[in-house]
């Protein structure tokens, strides 16, 4: 049954007063009607019982039970739950009137002007009196508290009773008399409330009395509404009785009142569930991308700072690849999961914010600003990394040059010292002749000529050995042990000329016979080799350049060469000419000559076979040159076409971040419009991603030229990837912070009016367009709104506090969005813990606790089950066995300590 005393303990006597003249239209002459009078007669006879049986008593004649006052009283007790005062338990009439007026003086009390109604006629039984009492009390207990939509009682149950059966066919609620003659009406609304107790469908307009009796009998098993209407006498009136009808209409709302407020209430717990549930997923997904971000960096890392040398440039250059593959294929993707990692955490922020929860914290080392760090730490890497394999290119490029060079002194200088330690220490002078003694003599100072000619050359041996060792060159034991050698060689051969000059010398004074143009002869002919033998292997020599001025540089050195060779050719005929004068002084003086020249083992043959070599190498080296510039030119031009793109890239790139600066403070329209045209904009961006490809296949191709620097442009493909990934980025947080001004517009109930009221005054103290309102700019807009902080000093007052909201790291700037957040606010209201507790109290029927059968009954089962699982138990005094805390749930929603 209906309680009644929350509604009557607090009487409002100009209400009750208004309604009660409104009502004062009792008919009296209506009850002569017989028809009326027995519907009202059986109407409030079941109502007055249905509150009387919980006194455990009842009526049978409505005017007959009355009259002594003792069931009035106890009536009036139960509907409105107060003491009366004490009744009097006398036979006598003066007792029963005395009775009677105190249920009088009772109602009264309750602001109900009772009009021609005296305890004497209620005594007397005067049917026409009582049944006007019962009307009054019933509207004052029953549907005077009614209202819908500041209507009250009657209007309002009515507007109630046209509510709920609006979507059924065959029902029109106009009235409380004939609308509710075919009983449909009656039907609809228990349907409406409690589906799984009638089948509407299968009701039949024509047949009133089963349609009465099918609600009557339902209401009265189910909902605990006493049949308080005989169908026959329903449908046998043209007009049925109002009062009734309204009577027993008003037990079925205060029936379903109570089930309107569980449902009022489940669906705020339901949405504050479905919210931070939504909320918890964006976490978790959250942590997850984060989670796996960190851990490639993290893999990532220790592959940038390996740095495993390798021995050949080959090798290298495939290290070098697989760098390009990971900056082409592996990174890009990263960089959009950290770009949507950002908007993930600003999306659910902004959430948290408009949902009155606390901020998110990730878990430690999760942090945007943590992936950041890490972001950072790998570009670091990833820059270190590229620029020791292009060191180690060079390092390996010019220890391969310097390796090739040893080799090849090495083998002319082995060449040169064959046999030399042999003709160190033959004993020849022992048993020849003074001329030939003098002729050994002269020989050995030509040695020696050439002895230091050559030592050059150990030193340039022994300089490249020293150079590939400080470059850390991978075959450097064999190299030392060859120049060690050489050295140890050299040593022998100093040694082994010094003791041979001394015994020559010794015997000098027996010997004078000297041939003196052998002695020339050998004198210009060892120097003359032996610059030969260098310009052979100057032409010969390997070289590498990086750019045009090198090689011009090479080909102007042996244009010079080239320049001494007619000298050259005239020292070699003068030489010439000495041998040929020996020949003619032999044949002139008869002189046989023994073998060749005594001072020297260099012939003309060798001159002039060496000096033809010498010049089938010029033509060689002019083409080996030529073949450089024109390699050079080739990658000139590379530089010029990559210095083109990369200028045009770079200048675009430089204007859409200006650009797009400009449009995120200058945008107007709204905000569903702003966004379209940002996304329109960001596929416009996009569409110049096959510049940035062309760019990159030029870079490829200056990198497989080995070409490592360009005077044409100050752009390195490192700057325009990174100018190119922020102007990405700016673009994805402009498109997320419009995104979220539509989700807190939404969410909060602001007019596209206010937003650009907000908009404006924001820009127009945006001095420097800078996106952020330093804090005296901010003051200035506050107080453009309204905000009364003129006077507020820093640190201090209203400001501070706001401050403290817009600006909670104290960076001395406010973003638009933080602007926002601040003035929807201060504009709107949110749920609160408060709230949420007092639907969980309506849910658990007024008790401290909940029980989990309630929570499944009310709610939906998913999230049933999830309070369930989250509630602690209930640890108060007043609980019961399975009872669970919905206030701490219900504080913890909100990131509360306490209510």
């Amino acid at each position: 049954m209906v309680d009644y005393h929350a509604a009557n303990n607090q009487p409002s006597a100009g209400g009750v007063q208004t309604y009660m003249e409104q009502e004062n239209d009792w008919d009296r002459d209506l009850l002569l009607d017989p028809a009326w009078e027995k519907q009202q007669r059986k109407t409030f006879t079941a109502w007055c019982n249905s509150h009387l049986r919980k006194a455990g008593t009842q009526i049978e004649n409505i005017e007959e039970d009355f009259r002594d006052g003792l069931k009035l009283m106890l009536l009036l007790e139960v509907i409105s739950g107060e003491r009366l005062a004490k009744p009097e338990r006398g036979k006598m009439r003066v007792h029963k009137i005395n009775n009677v007026n105190k249920a009088l003086d009772f109602i009264a009390s309750k602001g109900v002007k009772l009009v021609s109604i005296g305890a004497e006629e209620i005594v007397d039984g005067n049917a026409k009196m009582t049944l006007g009492m019962i009307w009054t009390i019933i509207l004052r207990f029953a549907i005077q508290d009614i209202s819908v939509e500041e209507t009250s009682a009657k209007e309002g149950l009515l507007l109630w009773c046209q509510r709920k059966t609006a979507p059924y066919k065959n029902v029109n609620v106009q009235n409380f008399h004939i609308s509710w003659k075919d009983g449909l009406a009656f039907n609809a609304l228990i349907h409406r409330h409690r589906p799984d107790l009638i089948d509407y469908d299968s009701l039949r307009k024509d047949d009133p009395v089963h349609n009465l009796n099918n609600a009557f009998e339902v209401a009265e098993k189910h909902l605990d509404i006493p049949k308080m209407l005989d169908a026959e006498d329903i449908v046998n009136t043209a007009r049925p009785d109002e009062k009734a009808i309204m009577t027993y209409v008003s037990s079925f709302y205060h029936a379903f009142s109570g089930a309107q407020k569980a449902e009022t209430a489940a669906n705020r717990i339901c949405k504050v569930l479905a919210v931070n549930q939504e909320n918890e997923q964006m976490m978790e997904d959250y942590e997850k991308l984060a989670s796996e971000l960190l851990e490639w960096i993290r893999r990532t890392i220790p592959w940038l700072e390996n740095r495993t040398q390798e021995k050949t440039v080959n090798e290298m250059q495939a290290k070098q690849e697989d760098f390009r593959d990971y900056r082409c294929v592996h990174k890009p993707p990263k960089v959009q999961e950290k770009c949507q990692l950002e908007i993930s955490f600003n999306t659910l922020q902004t959430k948290l914010r408009l949902s009155n929860r606390p901020a998110f914290m990730p878990s430690e080392g999760r942090m945007v600003s943590d992936i950041n760090g890490a972001w950072h730490t790998l570009e670091g890497a990833e820059k270190g990394y590229e620029e020791w394999i292009l060191s180690e290119i060079r390092r390996l490029e010019r220890l391969e040059h310097l390796a090739e060079k040893f080799h090849q002194k090495a083998a002319i200088h082995q060449s040169w010292t064959d046999g030399k330690e042999a003709m160190l220490t033959q004993k020849d002078y022992e048993t020849s002749t003074l001329s030939e003694v003098k002729a050994l003599l002269r020989k050995h100072e030509a040695f020696e000529s050439d002895l230091a000619a050559h030592q050059d050359r150990v030193e340039q041996i022994a300089a490249i050995a020293q150079e590939l060792n400080e470059l850390d060159y991978y075959d450097s034991a064999s190299v030392n042990a060859c120049c060690q050698k050489i050295c140890d060689q050299w040593d022998v051969l100093g040694a082994l000329t010094q003791s041979r000059k001394e015994s020559l010398e010794r015997t000098e004074k027996q010997l004078e016979s000297i041939d003196e143009l052998y002695l020339e002869y050998a004198k210009r002919a060892a120097p003359f080799n032996n610059w030969m033998e260098g310009a052979m292997e100057d032409l010969q020599d390997m070289f590498i350049v990086h750019n045009i001025e090198e090689i011009q540089g090479l080909i102007t050195a042996h244009e010079q060469f080239k320049s001494t060779l007619s000298e050259a050719n005239k020292e070699r005929e003068a030489i010439q000419a000495i041998q040929a004068e020996v020949q003619k002084i032999a044949q002139s003086n008869g002189i046989k000559l023994s073998g060749g020249n005594p001072y020297t083992t260099i012939t003309p043959e060798s001159i002039d076979s060496k000096w033809e070599k010498a010049m089938a190498m010029v033509p060689q080296r002019d083409a080996a040159l030529q073949e450089e510039l024109n390699k050079q030119n080739s990658n000139d031009s590379l530089r010029a076409t990559f210095a083109t793109q990369a200028n045009t890239v770079g200048a675009y790139i430089q204007a859409k971040m200006e650009e797009i600066g400009r449009i995120s403070i200058e945008m107007n329209g709204t905000l569903e419009d702003q966004l379209t045209s940002l996304k329109d904009y960001q596929k416009n961006i996009m569409s110049y991603m096959p510049e940035i490809n062309k760019l990159e296949g030029y870079h490829q191709l200056i990198q497989e030229a080995l070409i490592f620097d360009n005077q044409y442009t100050a752009y390195t493909m490192e700057h325009l990837r990174v100018g190119w990934e922020q102007l990405l980025t700016t673009i994805a947080r402009t498109i997320n912070e419009v995104e979220n001004q539509i989700l807190t517009r939404d969410a909060k109930g602001i007019s596209q009016e206010q937003l650009y009221e907000y908009r404006a005054s924001f820009n127009h103290f945006d001095k420097d367009h800078s996106g952020a309102l330093m804090a005296e700019e901010f003051k200035a807009c506050l107080i453009s709104l309204g905000y009364d902080v003129e006077n507020d000093k820093q640190g201090d007052g209203e400001f501070a506090r706001i401050m403290g909201i817009v600006d909670p790291n104290g960076s001395g700037a406010v973003t638009f969005q933080a602007f926002i957040d601040f003035m929807s606010r201060e504009t709107t209201d949110t749920d609160t813990a408060d709230q949420v507790i007092a639907s969980f109290k309506i849910l658990a029927g007024d008790k401290n606790f909940i029980t989990a059968e309630e929570l499944r009954r009310e709610l939906p089962p998913d999230q049933a089950e999830y309070c369930i699982a989250r509630m602690a138990p209930y640890t108060g005094p007043d609980g019961a066995p399975g009872a669970l805390d919905y206030m701490s749930f219900s504080t913890a929603l909100y990131g509360e300590s306490d209510l």
